[in-house]
């Protein structure tokens, strides 16, 4: 049985990628600070999988428990990278916490997987290292703009790291997956987005607003250059995003890959406004949502969405989940969640 690592795998995406790991048969540790995630989410893996993932609390940024944990734990065949802050409006306020915690846990990943001859490593980018492309959809080759926030600036580092990297340990395999906007949860609804205080992304916001624990959904602008005003986002949901991390991982550990570095855009292929979204939302749960305008956000782009044909033919991957399935599944976990608190 083979042995994944992944980092930051009680958060969101990795909680969900777990699960998908698990259920194809490999053996999974999970890394996790718990500076975005909750323990609760472990136990729920395991009841979703049957098993118990082994979970060390470690801050990756750390190097010598990074190192006693590898020292301890060095036959993994694969390390899936989630483990990052991810607020894009919180960088802009904290730059240097973001460039500090992103890259240094990114760097010393790498110098571990190179002193303990791991050769497999997935890396978890983001859209945002397109900034406000001049073209859509956007493909691999979109040229990348600069960030307009430093969380994206940290992904365009982090990959550009990742480049160099291999140029000095020729065994090294990587997958960097540019996710563009994940939102929805398990069918279980024991897992799902669990954001820590006022939340920065849309979807737990509108839930979170509609259950009563936030007072209003603030959308940030409605005079943007769209057909309703309002930001357009490629919305994915979380669990077709597990499946494309788990067709990577299975890729590398056949020597499919054709390149040394792959980078794959994962998305629906459309793009949906902020308005689509509520009324998604607002139509499959019939509820409805208190919404206020509000003044533009820094760090937003007015649209982005991707051209996903790379991952459909080579990886055998597509998002097969509506935007339907992604708001009602994202309130089913919302309701359950408020049931255990």
């Amino acid at each position: 049985m083979k042995k994944i690592l992944v980092t930051g795998g009680l958060g969101y995406i990795g909680s969900h990628t777990v699960v998908a790991l698990q259920q194809k048969g490999y053996e999974v540790y999970i890394l996790d600070d718990l500076s975005n995630a909750q323990y609760f989410i472990l136990e729920n893996i395991q009841k979703i999988t049957g098993i118990l993932p082994y979970f060390t609390k470690l801050d990756l940024c750390n190097m010598p428990e990074l190192q006693y944990f590898f020292s301890q734990n060095n036959d993994f065949e694969a390390v899936i990278h989630f483990a990052a802050k991810k607020s894009v409006g919180e960088s802009v306020q904290k730059p240097i916490l973001y460039y500090q915690n992103n890259l240094n846990s990114l760097c010393n990943i790498l110098l571990c997987l190179e002193q303990f001859k791991i050769k497999n490593f997935i890396f978890s980018s983001s859209c945002t290292v397109y900034g406000q492309p001049d073209e859509l959809p956007v493909t691999e080759n979109t040229p990348l703009k600069p960030a307009f926030s430093p969380y994206g600036n940290t992904k365009q580092i982090g990959e550009e790291i990742i480049f160099d990297f291999q140029k000095n340990y020729a065994d090294f395999n990587a997958v960097i997956l540019r996710y563009f906007n994940p939102v929805g949860a398990h069918d279980s609804a024991l897992i799902g987005e669990l954001p820590n205080g006022v939340p920065n992304n849309l979807m737990p916001f509108i839930t979170q607003t509609a259950i009563g624990k936030r007072e209003k959904l603030c959308v940030f602008g409605d005079n943007y250059p769209t057909a309703d005003g309002t930001c357009i986002r490629d919305y994915i949901h979380v669990v077709d995003l597990a499946d494309a991390h788990l067709l990577s991982t299975e890729r590398l550990f056949e020597g499919k890959n054709n390149e040394k570095i792959e980078i794959f855009n994962l998305g629906t292929g459309k793009g949906s406004s902020v308005w689509e979204v509520i009324k998604s939302f607002e139509k499959v749960n019939n509820i409805k949502v208190n919404v206020e305008i509000a003044p533009r956000r820094d760090g937003d782009v007015t649209a982005v969405f991707a051209d996903c044909t790379k991952a459909n033919e080579i990886l055998g991957w597509k998002a097969k989940k509506t935007l339907d399935d992604m708001t009602q599944s994202a309130w089913k976990w919302e309701k359950k969640l408020r049931i255990r608190n």
